[in-house]
């Protein structure tokens, strides 16, 4: 019995080890990668090109099919969630659900932590960017890049929002995010969380006043549709995207389809951000003439000065040395 018991041992392992050398030329599949956005929004402008790419690379041996617009779930905490289980193998999100995953992603929703793109890039680019993408491996998720959703803005069906208390107990839709929440409670307005699939709906029903977010999902989203005529040009907080990727899906790939898809991730980020920035000055003059006042010249040191107590609230979770290293990377 002994031997049989060794002999069982042995064989378990040698095929194990064979099906983690699968070379690359023997390895198929057919992924799907999802997202919250429609087609046009550049999450998925991204993700065409990573599929695109990705085909090309491996001649066809790897398909990645697109699901946009919450088709593989009600909203990314949900997607996130078969990210980890594997039932998704890509992911396009934002930030909003994931510190419920890898805590140390909330640092990027601090409000007014970066000054523009560029120091965007150098963080996210950086090694503090990949220690957060790494952190993700804990929660069995692979992160492969960080894509951009962009820096969020204020909108309101009530009037425009040029100072902090021009705001004050607008009910606005929020990521659930602690942070954010927190942010904007302090700044005395009232912040719901809610998932965002529910949003157009509760905009045109007037349960909530207002919303915030990059230019990309407002446009994309057609919100001055459901009455949100106000768009503050707040850039209170950056939202990175980070480009997720099953652990379960990953490491049952080739070495070399792994490398692979880690260096499209990383090129694909580069092309997906400049497209999202490079469009939004034409969006915005695209929805003033679809009636939407966008407010430009917004006091954004009133919603500073306003938000600013949530880094002791916090403190605790992230050190004002994190913060810091970040604020005034150059």
């Amino acid at each position: 019995a002994m031997k049989r018991v060794i002999m069982f041992g042995f064989a378990v392992l040698t095929a194990f080890a064979w099906t983690g050398t699968a070379t690359a030329a023997e390895y198929k599949a057919t992924m799907k990668l999802a997202s919250t956005q429609a087609m046009d929004h550049p999450y998925m402008v991204g993700a065409q090109k990573f599929a695109d790419l990705i085909k090309e690379r491996t001649n066809g041996r790897i398909t990645v099919k697109l699901y946009p617009s919450n088709q593989l779930g009600k909203g990314e905490r949900e997607m996130t969630e078969g990210i980890q289980q594997g039932a998704i193998d890509l992911l396009v999100t934002s930030t909003g659900p994931l510190g419920g995953f890898s805590p140390s992603i909330n640092i990027l929703d601090f409000p007014f932590l970066f000054r523009d793109f560029k120091h965007v890039d150098l963080v996210l680019d950086g090694p503090i960017g990949q220690k957060l993408l790494d952190d993700f491996e804990k929660a069995n998720i692979k992160a492969l890049a960080f894509w951009e959703n962009g820096f969020r803005h204020l909108t309101n069906a009530r009037g425009p929002v040029k100072k902090v208390e021009d705001g004050k107990g607008l009910k606005i839709r929020t990521m659930e995010n602690k942070v954010h929440l927190a942010a904007w409670k302090t700044a005395g307005l009232n912040p719901t969380p809610m998932a965002w699939g529910e949003v157009f709906t509760a905009l045109q029903q007037r349960v909530i006043d207002g919303q915030e977010n990059p230019i990309a999902v407002f446009y994309s989203n057609k919100l001055w549709d459901a009455g949100q005529k106000h768009f503050s040009l707040t850039e209170h907080v950056y939202s990175p995207s980070p480009f997720l990727m099953s652990k379960k899906t990953f490491d049952a790939m080739p070495k070399e389809d792994q490398q692979l898809f880690v260096k499209t991730g990383l090129e694909v980020a580069k092309f997906q951000r400049k497209i999202n920035r490079d469009a939004e000055e034409t969006k915005l003059q695209d929805m003033a003439k679809q009636g939407v006042t966008v407010t430009r010249d917004v006091d954004k040191a009133s919603f500073k000065k306003a938000m600013a107590p949530i880094y002791s609230e916090f403190s605790a979770q992230f050190s004002k040395a994190e913060i810091e290293t970040i604020m005034n990377a150059k």
